[in-house]
């Protein structure tokens, strides 16, 4: 087993659940972690034998699109779609933070992390 992973993938994205965050959006990092077999890849040099994380971008691109209320469900749509095109894989975590949330402080990020499968047992 090894891991294929995309880290700190930026977008401008409309996600939450105030009408503020509607309207002006904000910036979020996604992280994308998964574990799969990639011997073959290893010894035949086949991307077919491997994930595709050029795939994976285009996963969470398109899901930062179409806005959400919760990051919970944001990241679970990821992995969705990501069991989808690659079955196998045996564990999937998506990390999203949500830059300079506005809740009347200063704070960095919020974040959520979801995993699979231990998320959905």
């Amino acid at each position: 087993m090894g891991k294929v992973s995309l880290e700190g993938i930026e977008f401008h994205a409309y996600h939450g659940v105030f009408s503020e965050e509607k309207i002006l959006g904000n910036r979020f990092t996604v992280d994308i972690h998964v574990e799969t077999d990639f011997k073959k890849a290893m010894l035949e040099d086949d991307l077919k034998e491997t994930v595709d994380y050029g795939r994976l971008y285009k996963i969470a691109q398109a899901h930062m699109k179409e806005p959400v209320k919760l990051l919970e469900h944001l990241a679970h749509l990821m992995i969705q779609d990501i069991l989808k095109t690659y079955p196998a894989l045996k564990h999937i975590s998506i990390t999203i933070k949500k830059h300079n949330p506005a809740l009347g402080g200063v704070v960095n990020y919020s974040v959520v992390t979801v995993q699979y499968p231990q998320d959905y047992v």
